[in-house]
């Protein structure tokens, strides 16, 4: 009988989409195909990607968020309370770049299901386990303008009532890992203490598959290009975050630590 490996592997999520399906190299593609030839591009992009993960060995396959446009706005773009044509200018990343974004204007609501069609698809097209890839509620509101709840930690808290929602859901169709994107922890150090991580705790409420949250240093873009050259030799943001991390219910932390300035020696900060 084959030993059982120490770790299990998975990666962070996200894989580039097929050029037939969206224009490549770029943050917000256009889709190149429509309708129901849309719907079959995505289905087979991911089948694509579930056999590439397997035939690499990846014990935790994802679907490779094949079927959104955006991290984050592929869950916006079903939630009431949000207006698509209020666009609003505002500093993204603390300030780091600017964005016209849509804004909320009401309370939230999810329409429906958001993301069980693609993981259903998934599941049954793969016997590794599944993990699928959500925002997290404070990057939700760093990358949202708010016109309603008029402070970024009830919004936040509003989004994770959406999220949790949304999460059970998934976890029984099958979904063994799910795994909120937190980007803007390596942004508001001091928010992520004050109610970041309540808000993600309240997002993975009562979820009973494993939980994870995924923090990296964002996109290769300009801006977060520019941003990482001010970080100077060590890039030491998690030494702030990981202790309220280590104290919370998330059961695995995704770090980005490959191509980075990142000292491997902060993960003693996640022992008990």
């Amino acid at each position: 009988m084959a030993e059982r490996p120490l770790f299990q592997t998975t990666i962070a999520g996200s894989l580039p989409k097929p050029s037939w399906l969206a224009e490549p190299e770029k943050l917000w593609p256009r889709w190149r195909l429509e309708g129901k030839d849309l719907d079959a591009g995505k289905r087979d992009a991911t089948l694509v990607w579930l056999k590439e993960q397997e035939d690499a060995g990846i014990d935790i396959v994802t679907d490779g968020e094949q079927s959104r446009i955006h991290f984050v706005h592929g869950i916006l773009e079903h939630i009431e309370g949000i207006d698509w044509a209020k666009k609003t200018k505002m500093g993204i990343r603390n300030n780091r770049y600017e964005a016209e974004v849509p804004t909320v204007t009401g309370p939230l609501k999810r329409r429906g299901p958001v993301h069980s069609g693609e993981m259903r698809f998934a599941r049954r097209h793969t016997r590794h386990k599944l993990k699928i890839e959500m925002p997290g509620p404070m990057t939700i509101c760093d990358t949202i303008a708010d016109a309603h709840y008029g402070r970024r930690a009830d919004m936040a808290m509003a989004f994770a009532k959406l999220l949790n929602e949304e999460a059970h859901e998934l976890a029984r169709l099958g979904v063994d890992v799910i795994q909120f994107d937190e980007p803007a922890f390596n942004v508001f150090m001091d928010e992520v203490k004050d109610w970041g991580v309540a808000a993600l705790e309240k997002a993975m409420e009562g979820l009973p598959c494993k939980t994870a949250v995924h923090i990296c240093y964002g996109y290769g873009i300009d801006a977060n290009v520019r941003w990482k050259e001010t970080l100077g030799a060590e890039w030491r943001q998690y030494e702030e975050i990981f202790p309220a991390l280590n104290r919370s219910r998330v059961n695995m932390i995704s770090l980005e630590c490959a191509g980075s300035k990142v000292p491997m020696s902060l993960i003693s900060l996640l022992k008990d």
